[in-house]
């Protein structure tokens, strides 16, 4: 910390001997008396050629505290935001001037800027809605014709629904709020999605089956029969995303049982919504058109004559989407040919999709998660290309027993007389193969320089006042006045003599007595030349002393350093290696030993990653199975649904692998989320299928007619619209989480629900339930006769 001392030790060179000899000699020590080792201060190097660093790393330990809400806390965040700011202000400017770069993070950096950033994508993300608003305001409406368009139209019934679909999610969300369950950012952009998935759905179904009822029909009737038609598939489908979603709530990842939770709620509130206010808000509708009245001004009502001067008002023909569908779309895949084709390509992107979903790795990449211009997409390019070693591992160990009984003191340590298998020699031993472990050096160890400085050798290091209190080295106050550069032996300390000779040691290692009485004078005692040993500053944090005098340390730690981690699975590798050694010494010496390094609580959650999501995907495919089972009393009709289902989550695992998205917290609610909007694709067009009369290609015909249209403009139209929105998204993480995963989603949605999933019908389909009800009509009217 002092300029000058660079000069006047020698320049250059003095520093090429501090690299080799920075353990020993004083004036290669830190402004803390402590050896500093290069290889954690200095970067842009190759082995130990610390000469060539074009880079150094200066770290500012700050303490902190379990409890976030403490004082100690608040003293360390408040710090860290005051260096952020001394950063940007003034250390930035004054670096850039030199013509040199600084990078610099703090350890609430990544969360203050995850809040910043959940603040800057709030504008596309409504926009995104205002779009999917706009469409679905329109899409329910008749083939506008110019001088019947203001009646035709059902902008008003469309608002009137998206605010229904807005309610379920509100209510949802203040439920869970009132009871105390905290929702995220994740929660927030993924849970309307959703509910606008289905319930724009439910709002094209309903209405496109009002439509095809016969006019000459009471509206009462029309609207009755039209739930008749399509309330079964509707009610299977809800039901079957509800019970998906709350199962979901019982998996142990936070993220996916909060989003279960608010998802099951949202959907059931959202279809009671549906087949209730909005039923109802249907018939006030077309009330209003029927008396001629405008489109979001009900209080205007045309006059007659203008009115009536288009005869296609009153006029039911199926729209423009729905002769497609059946007409074109439908004969199409009626040929062999395609159907053989269909079906072929689909099975091999299947199997190719289950190829491909080992490739996906676990994680949530840093520098997508943070807006494009944070200061901290700076500091993680730095740390992968100039940091030559990664984060401070632990070894914390476990109600270690010094007393002179145990033998868990050589079990320990590293210096003579010490077990070849001890902790330190085995950390000793892994780091020679970092590769594997991960681990880049020997440990730092307490206990051996504990032992070291209260034996007799080390003549400077434990020392007693004649009436027993401590005695620091000759080189510290009191023995030496603070400022004189050199002290003899003279003075206070004159009488001072080492703590213990060799005959008071039992085989060089302290009593029971000796170590409860010396461990504290070690820990407090300052480093030095005359004892480099001390304890104090290295070693502060690394013991537990509460209780120590009962002869057991209820917690210490042994620091090491892993090797740089530069990928999301470097950091997931090196925590399940940590482990692994843990355990595998913790059973060899019989005592508790637990890996730490900061980075753990959040890469914990990648350790379980695939069987946590592969576990909750099941459960929602499963729970839709079951539903279909008890509602369709069909099991083929369930087998069909649970295939195709399953095809949509495996082939969306594919393209995540080849579009390189990693599987986290995110991507994993993604998915579950995906089952909800796949059901919607398929359980309409099957229950369509199964009521239908005729053969299976007539029936396929008339469920793509009836059904086809609603899903494709209901989800597929409004999704894109929505989706490609979020294409200009400011932060990377919205683009690939949400723009590519739902453009994904919603393609191969549509691809399996109107392309596989109709030829699959019509040559695996189940058989009519409409034979099954025309026979029991048959019965009473015979018995009649």
């Amino acid at each position: 910390m002092d300029p000058k001392n660079f000069d006047d030790f020698g320049g250059v060179e003095h520093v090429k001997y501090c690299f080799q000899h920075y353990t020993s000699t004083e004036s290669c020590m830190s402004a803390f008396k402590g050896p500093l080792d290069p290889s954690t201060a200095l970067g842009g190097f190759s082995g130990n050629n610390y000469s060539e660093a074009s880079a150094f790393v200066v770290t500012y330990p700050v303490n902190n505290a379990v409890d976030r809400e403490g004082n100690e806390t608040k003293k360390a965040v408040a710090w860290e935001k005051a260096f952020v700011q001394l950063a940007k202000d003034e250390l930035l400017p004054m670096v850039q001037s030199k013509n040199l770069t600084l990078a610099f993070s703090s350890e609430s950096s990544i969360e203050e800027e995850l809040k910043r950033e959940s603040t800057a994508d709030a504008i596309t993300i409504v926009i995104s809605y205002l779009v999917m608003f706009a469409y679905i305001s329109l899409t329910l409406g008749d083939t506008p014709h110019l001088s019947s368009f203001y009646i035709s139209s059902k902008v008003l019934l469309g608002l009137s629904g998206v605010v229904l679909v807005m309610l379920s999610v509100l209510g949802s969300v203040g439920f869970f709020s009132a009871i105390g369950v905290k929702s995220t950012l994740i929660i927030m952009e993924v849970i309307p999605f959703l509910v606008l998935a289905v319930g724009v759905d439910n709002m094209c179904i309903l209405v496109h089956a009002v439509k095809r009822q016969q006019l000459e029909l009471p509206l009462e009737t029309r609207i009755s029969n039209a739930l008749v038609e399509v309330g079964p598939s509707i009610t299977l489908a809800s039901l079957s995303e509800v019970l998906a979603f709350a199962v979901g709530s019982f998996i142990p990842m936070p993220a996916c049982r909060v989003f279960s939770m608010f998802a099951a709620l949202a959907v059931l509130l959202d279809f009671l919504l549906q087949i209730t206010a909005f039923v109802a808000l249907i018939v006030f509708d077309f009330l209003r058109a029927e008396d001629k009245r405008v489109d979001c001004i009900p209080c205007l009502k045309l006059s007659s004559s203008y009115a009536d001067s288009d005869k296609g008002i009153g006029q039911r023909k199926p729209g423009l989407l729905a002769r497609y569908m059946k007409e074109v779309h439908a004969t199409i895949l009626s040929l062999w040919g395609v159907k053989i084709a269909v079906i072929s390509l689909f099975v091999a992107f299947t199997l190719a999709s289950i190829a491909l979903c080992t490739r996906i790795e676990p994680g949530l990449e840093q520098k997508i998660v943070l807006p494009r211009d944070s200061y901290l997409q700076g500091y993680f390019n730095n740390i992968s290309e100039h940091l030559r070693i990664g984060p401070p591992l632990y070894f914390v160990v476990k109600n270690y027993n010094y007393s002179s009984e145990s033998r868990q003191t050589n079990q320990l340590c590293s210096i003579s007389q010490c077990d070849s298998n001890s902790l330190l020699n085995e950390i000793s031993r892994a780091s020679l193969i970092p590769q594997s472990s991960y681990i880049a050096k020997p440990a730092a160890s307490w206990l051996d320089d504990f032992l070291v400085w209260i034996s007799p050798e080390a003549f400077g290091c434990c020392r007693k006042f004649t009436n027993g209190s401590y005695c620091p080295p000759d080189d510290q106050p009191p023995c030496c006045p603070s400022g004189q550069s050199s002290c003899g032996s003279a003075g206070v300390c004159k009488d001072c003599t080492t703590c213990f000779h060799h005959s008071d040691l039992l085989k060089d290692r302290p009593s029971t007595i000796q170590f409860k009485e010396k461990l504290p004078w070690f820990l407090n005692a300052l480093p030095s030349a005359s004892c480099a040993k001390g304890g104090h500053g290295a070693y502060t944090n690394s013991v537990d002393l509460k209780g120590y005098e009962n002869g057991i340390v209820q917690a210490s730690s042994f620091r090491t350093y892993h090797t740089p981690l530069n990928r999301q699975i470097d950091y997931v590798n090196s925590m399940r290696a940590a482990r692994e050694f843990s355990s595998r010494v913790s059973d060899s010496l019989q005592m508790e030993i637990f890996p730490y390094s900061v980075f753990y609580m959040y890469f914990e959650q990648y350790l379980d990653i695939w069987r946590t999501a592969l576990i909750n995907l099941a459960i929602a495919i499963g729970a839709v199975f079951v539903v279909c089972l008890i509602t369709t009393c069909s099991f083929w009709s369930s087998a069909i649904i649970l295939l195709v289902l399953t095809m949509i989550v495996v082939d969306l695992m594919g393209v995540m692998a080849i579009l390189k998205i990693q599987l986290n917290a995110v991507s994993v609610v993604n998915l579950v989320m995906a089952v909800g909007i796949a059901v919607e694709f398929c359980v309409h067009i099957t229950h369509a299928f199964s009521v239908s009369s005729g053969d299976k290609n007539q029936r396929m015909k008339e469920a793509l007619g009836t059904m086809g249209a609603s899903v494709f403009s209901g989800i597929t139209l409004t999704k894109l619209v929505g989706v490609i929105v979020l294409c200009f998204s400011r932060t990377e993480v919205f683009v690939v989480y949400y723009f590519q995963m739902y453009l994904a989603l919603v393609l191969l949605g549509f691809l399996h629900g109107l392309v596989f999933l109709p030829v699959v019908l019509s040559v695996f389909g189940p058989p009519s339930r409409c034979m099954l009800v025309e026979r029991q009509e048959e019965r009473p009217s015979v018995s009649s006769l």
